[in-house]
């Protein structure tokens, strides 16, 4: 096997690995282990929006015996819209959510009625799915995710955050 045909496996073993696409709007997800590493991307229809890992310090999440920790908790992040610690979040408000608020729209949030969170949230319920991949280190997930972000892994780079 030469390096082309063993690159070619690599990504399609890598794709391979992700999961079905789910919604947003259907948050939570039973079927995210609630204790792991992985890689997930996110999607508007076919367009690749974002892609990203979890699971940092999961052998030290494992030894602390955390109860949730790496992908559902940063899905559950995502999902909740709120800019506060969220570069995801951030991203979206800033590039997809303001451009498209209307100008009588302003005074409700000047009264408070309305929320960068809120229309956050409700874009990404509205739009967007995502999929994940398990994986079983901290450097599986960083390598994988850097491979999704360079348009290894879905043949096109996240809008978002794409990667050289």
């Amino acid at each position: 096997m030469n390096a082309a045909t063993k690159k070619i496996d690599l990504t399609i073993n890598a794709k391979m690995q992700f999961s079905e696409r789910y919604r947003f709007a259907d948050w939570p997800n039973p079927r995210i282990p609630i204790l792991a590493a992985g890689v997930y991307a996110v999607w508007d229809a076919e367009k690749l929006i974002y892609c990203g890992m979890s699971g940092r310090d999961f052998k030290k999440a494992q030894t602390d015996q955390k109860k949730k920790y790496g992908l559902v908790t940063r899905l559950a992040s995502h999902a909740s819209g709120r800019l506060s610690g969220d570069q995801f979040c951030v991203y979206v408000a800033n590039r997809l959510v303001i451009p498209t608020i209307q100008q009588e729209e302003l005074s409700r949030f000047a009264s408070g009625e309305l929320t960068l969170d809120r229309l956050t949230k409700m874009y990404i319920h509205n739009h967007f799915a995502y999929q994940f991949a398990v994986v079983e280190t901290s450097k599986q997930a960083f390598e994988l995710e850097m491979k999704a972000r360079q348009g290894a892994i879905f043949g096109v780079k996240p809008l978002l955050n794409p990667a050289s």
